[in-house]
């Protein structure tokens, strides 16, 4: 009777073992939905933040920037970024560039791909 016992414990902890190992997979498998995206900041030529992220495949530019930082905008246009505002005025704004490259698109039309690296710069319009 112990042996029975002894073995009926030995097979529920080798079944939940295994019930345990295949879930972990199937939220591994998961993963290849999910991209990694390098966010910096700059006001002028200073850096005043980097933050890496994850988000999902084809996620858009302002998906990151908010999941970061407090983010305001106007008509789909960065107005504020973490309190830095723009200033219309003196003719300062919010650009951005992915991978280095100036975008001609809104950040909420901008799909992102993995390791794109973001750059969202305060500064005089050119």
């Amino acid at each position: 009777m112990k042996k029975l016992k002894f073995f009926g414990s030995m097979l529920i902890m080798f079944l939940a073992f295994f019930m345990l190992t295949g879930y972990t997979n199937k939220g591994q498998k998961g993963n290849d939905n999910t991209i990694k995206v390098t966010y910096t900041l700059k006001q002028g030529k200073k850096i005043v933040a980097t933050k890496q992220t994850t988000l999902k495949k084809n996620d858009k530019v302002i998906t990151g920037l908010k999941k970061n930082w407090k983010v305001e905008e106007a008509k789909g246009f960065i107005t504020s970024i973490d309190g830095r505002k723009e200033n219309q005025k003196k003719n300062i704004y919010w650009t951005y560039t992915v991978n280095g490259k100036k975008v001609n698109k809104l950040a909420n039309q901008q799909t992102l791909k993995n390791n794109d690296k973001v750059q969202f710069t305060l500064d005089k319009a050119e």
